[in-house]
């Protein structure tokens, strides 16, 4: 009972954020010199552990600082993966802020922290319990291509790697890396 009260708490905080984040966006699109975006996604992650990618959904927010060359973006995403051969499974909603710069306009690269929330299960673990919930922040870079389709909407292509801490549980024996690298195609529509 305690533990689904925490769970909703988290998810309250981090509706709070979003919104927050979506109304500073709002704000410094329309006081800067183009519109701001609003880019829905979907992509593919895999962790440096494995050699299975798994798929991710999110949105992000961008908005303009310094006219067309530098950009902030604010976005949540939720994805899915397995560590130690699938004995667990992780959920992780991230948080992240970070800096795009564009030298022309097609072309960008990203770094940024992000906030990752995640939940480990343990299935397949015998006197495992249910599951672990940490909270950590990390570092990430990339950087993408935006192909223009309409005047205010384009192809948003962009790839990542990010970086958290080496993770250590006592359910698992050893320690596991939950770096990861994702990949992620969405529509980037102006307002």
């Amino acid at each position: 009972m305690k533990q689904e009260r925490v769970s909703k708490q988290v998810c309250i905080r981090v509706l709070w954020i979003a919104a927050g984040m979506a109304g500073l966006l709002l704000i410094a699109g329309v006081s800067g010199a183009r519109a701001s975006e609003i880019v829905p996604s979907f992509g593919l992650t895999r962790t440096v552990d494995s050699d299975q990618a798994n798929s991710n959904v999110g949105l992000a927010f961008r908005g303009n600082i310094a006219g067309p060359v530098l950009q902030t973006e604010l976005g949540a995403s939720y994805r899915s993966q397995t560590y130690a051969d699938g004995a667990v499974k992780a959920r992780m909603i991230p948080l992240t802020a970070s800096l795009l710069l564009r030298p022309v306009p097609a072309i960008h690269a990203d770094a940024g922290v992000g906030w990752y929330h995640t939940k480990y299960e343990f299935p397949d673990i015998v006197g495992a319990p249910n599951d672990e919930t940490t909270q950590q922040f990390g570092v990430h870079v990339g950087g993408g291509l935006e192909i223009p389709v309409a005047p205010k909407a384009a192809i948003d292509l962009t790839g990542r790697y990010v970086f958290l801490k080496d993770q250590e549980s006592n359910i698992i024996p050893q320690t596991f890396d939950p770096d990861f690298w994702t990949m992620s195609l969405g529509l980037a529509v102006g307002f």
